[in-house]
């Protein structure tokens, strides 16, 4: 180790012991740190770890999280659980991490999919895992296939790693690479022939851009997909969920592998997260029926993805939204609740959440259930825009709160008129959220 990387480690460590200690919080700062020391500290912090990359746009978090709740049932593992991930949050993950002196020790990393180069070029992976590509912060990635393409530069730089990746999404078989490739998705055996909306993205085939059709879809561009004028279609899966047998708000019972278990978690996005995570065990040698009772624990909470918070006497599921597919996917899952409930909207526009606000418009929020919906409070830095997207939606207007101020929002969650609550909330107003709940007692911290 160098001089200078030495002094760096030593500065993050400690600016971190500082922030963990009087702030509660310090995912991203004591690696901005020593960054600044030292701009290629994470090729020494890295070293003798092995490397799983998670990336795509939606699930990376709950896709690492039970990932690396699986894999410590055998191996010593590193991980960035708040979900930064960029750079500067990945060096303060291995920061705060001891690797072990025998054994192997593995880092599994959510990564933004703008800083899979930049990671592969110090950590060297041994697995990139593709959860997904949507259109998503449109100021930042582009089109999907900008995205992509983003995600390739890192996957080009190391030939020889696994890609375990989703194959009911169409764009990931569509450029050859020579990596070896484990694909994953879900085949119920229940053929017909589908055909997706058409304003969903990616439905050209990559070979005759012709309109891709499907004999089975489960959400916007996934699923059993082909093309009618040529021979692509979707690869052979290795691992599959083979069916769903029931779902609800909290939990999905289904068969992977011929393997059943319970995810004690809801929504058919989260499916295809745990599908994800299963494979990517596999492929480290832990067992189905392993991965299963690991599965069927509910003993964590992850970062604001479904994480239910007691405020007071309510019940509040506070769930990350970020762009169109995602969201139609949490109001899929939320509308089949059997009880009543309140909903909170939490919207900002920072660089972390994207600062092009027009996505909530592509969104189905017309499909929820109002009429089972009592009060509805939106809140955030966008909070005219939510309200008025909200409004157009056909929320009842007469217990409709708004909270401009979100120190504001935790006093108005408490007076909804319902014991169960949902709160849809952006990147940097979830953060800010949590941290109020923080200083208030509700969750132990606000940023971890």
């Amino acid at each position: 180790m160098s001089l200078k990387s030495a002094v760096a480690i030593t500065a993050g460590k400690s600016a971190h012991w500082f922030l963990k200690t009087f702030l509660h919080g310090g995912t991203a700062l004591p690696g901005k740190l020593t960054l600044a020391i030292d701009p290629d500290v994470l090729k020494t912090l890295g070293a003798n770890y092995e490397t799983v990359i998670i990336t795509g746009t939606n699930g990376k978090t709950l896709t690492t999280a039970l990932t690396v709740k699986t894999l410590r049932t055998k191996y010593s593992v590193l991980t960035n659980p708040s979900g930064s991930n960029m750079k500067q949050g990945i060096v303060t993950a291995f920061l705060t991490t001891q690797k072990t002196k025998s054994g192997k020790n593995l880092a599994i990393l959510e990564t933004d999919e703008a800083n899979v180069e930049t990671v592969t070029r110090y950590l060297h992976p041994k697995v990139f895992v593709l959860t997904n590509i949507f259109r998503d912060q449109m100021d930042r990635y582009g089109e999907i296939y900008t995205t992509y393409e983003k995600i390739l530069k890192g996957i080009r730089l190391e030939p020889t790693a696994t890609i375990i990746a989703n194959g009911d999404a169409p764009i990931f078989n569509s450029q050859p690479l020579p990596n070896p490739t484990i694909y994953y998705g879900i085949d119920q055996n229940n053929d017909q022939l589908l055909q997706a909306a058409p304003n969903t993205d990616g439905l050209l085939c990559p070979k005759c851009q012709h309109i891709l059709r499907y004999h089975q879809l489960s959400y916007s561009n996934l699923g059993k997909y082909f093309c009618p004028n040529c021979d692509f279609k979707r690869p052979v899966l290795t691992h599959q969920v083979e069916k769903i047998i029931h779902q609800t708000p909290t939990s999905s019972a289904l068969i992977i592998d011929h393997q059943p278990l319970t995810l004690q978690i809801g929504g058919t996005y989260n499916i295809y997260n745990a599908l994800a995570a299963f494979s990517v065990a596999r492929f480290f040698g832990i067992s189905a029926a392993k991965i299963a009772e690991v599965f069927n624990r509910n003993d964590e909470k992850v970062f604001g993805r479904q994480e239910v918070i007691s405020i007071q006497d309510k019940q509040a599921t506070l769930i990350l939204v970020k762009n169109p597919v995602g969201l139609d996917q949490v109001l899929e899952m939320i509308k089949t609740d059997p009880d009543q409930f309140s909903l909170a909207v939490l919207l900002n526009a920072n660089y972390a959440d994207g600062i092009d606000t027009s996505w909530i418009w592509d969104g189905g929020f017309e499909k929820l259930p109002f009429e089972h919906i009592p009060a509805v409070l939106t809140g955030g830095e966008r909070w005219r825009d939510i309200t008025f997207r909200l409004r157009v939606a056909g929320a009842d207007q007469t217990n409709f709160q708004q909270a401009p101020a979100l120190t504001k929002v935790v006093e108005q969650l408490k007076q909804l008129p319902t014991k169960k609550v949902y709160i849809l909330a952006t990147y940097t107003a979830m953060l800010q959220l949590r941290k109020l709940l923080a200083e208030q007692g509700f969750i132990k911290e606000g940023m971890e």
